[in-house]
């Protein structure tokens, strides 16, 4: 590990002026659990650690009048998961993160943190870059072992997966994001935090160098229908082929409302308007699930060792659609 500077503020102001404006010289330090990682590879070598840990406000999760609620950057999944009133108000969220990593890792990494994760792109991790290229500028990606990469925003240069299986579960319940940087906060919904980078020097979030994110605002979910499913090779810790998060509202016995999200297929979180318009103005049945699954892979493209994302993807969506429907 290389040689860094260390500081640690105490208020949420204090950070943006010691982040700077460049991602190479500084990285914010949550729960370290994927940071950590980074630097004793040497993937990442920042000049400088700006540990947030002491910051109190950013610990915080708090019910507001209207059912919504706010979560701080700092809240581990952990106390996330255990908080009594999460799990009344949005089951689908506590469940999610009761069920993320493993529960070592669950008692260290943050909400914040998890949002924030680097790709689990197997080039990426072993230093060929966030798009993994070769000396020669040529995609490694295309040309290698691809298999667990994108099958859906892979027009290119980008075809690794976003990581977060929390990220899904949020856009689901419509959250939102607060940001903060030298001019102050900003907000903007969870969909959007997430961008493909076209080159790299650009990052996979929207985020500039001298931000962090501060918070996590989650409408409320009362009469909302939702659920998640999640494909993985084994049920204790790994990371998943596919996952898909639903959240339906309902209008007597047909859905007038709906989010579909698909996670791990994407260098984003997947929104697909497709599968939500299938299931607009009918029933959940099996029949409306699998087109509705088959819609949100319709755009899906192999990169030649990936085509079984495919298929994959299209029966999580069906299985967590129905799972929310509440048909067997």
């Amino acid at each position: 590990m290389q040689p860094f500077e260390f500081t640690s503020p105490k208020t949420k102001e204090q950070v943006p002026a010691l982040l700077g404006n460049n991602w190479d010289e500084v990285e914010i330090l949550a729960g370290g659990t994927d940071l950590l990682s980074l630097m004793k590879d040497e993937i990442t070598t920042p000049r400088r650690l700006v540990n947030i840990k002491n910051i109190q406000d950013l610990h915080s999760v708090s019910f507001n009048p209207d059912k919504s609620v706010r979560i701080g950057a700092l809240k581990t999944l952990a106390e996330l998961a255990a908080t009594p009133d999460l799990q009344k108000s949005h089951p689908m969220l506590a469940l999610a993160v009761a069920d993320a990593a493993s529960p070592q890792i669950r008692n260290l990494a943050t909400l914040g943190g998890n949002l924030c994760q680097r790709p689990r792109c197997w080039y990426f991790r072993t230093g060929y870059g966030l798009l993994g290229k070769d000396k020669d500028g040529k995609s490694l990606v295309q040309n290698g072992d691809n298999r667990y990469h994108a099958i859906l925003g892979n027009d290119g240069p980008a075809y690794f997966v976003s990581p977060s299986t929390i990220a899904p579960v949020l856009i689901a319940y419509q959250a939102k994001v607060r940001i903060l940087g030298p001019q102050g906060a900003r907000e903007l919904p969870l969909e959007k935090f997430f961008v493909i980078p076209k080159s790299e020097q650009e990052r996979e979030h929207d985020l500039k160098p001298n931000e962090m994110v501060i918070e996590i605002v989650v409408p409320a979910a009362a009469g909302v229908r939702a659920a998640a499913y999640e494909v993985r090779q084994k049920e204790s810790f790994d990371w998943p082929y596919v996952t898909a998060a639903v959240a339906l509202t309902m209008n007597g016995s047909s859905v007038s409302n709906a989010r579909v999200v698909l996670g791990h297929v994407a260098p984003i979180p997947w929104l697909s308007p497709e599968a939500a318009q299938a299931l607009v103005g009918k029933p959940i049945t099996a029949a409306t699930a699998d087109q509705a699954a088959q819609a949100a892979v319709a755009q899906a493209k192999s990169l030649g060792r990936n085509i079984h994302k495919i298929h994959l993807a299209s029966v999580a969506v069906k299985r967590a659609i129905l799972k929310a429907g509440g048909v067997a």
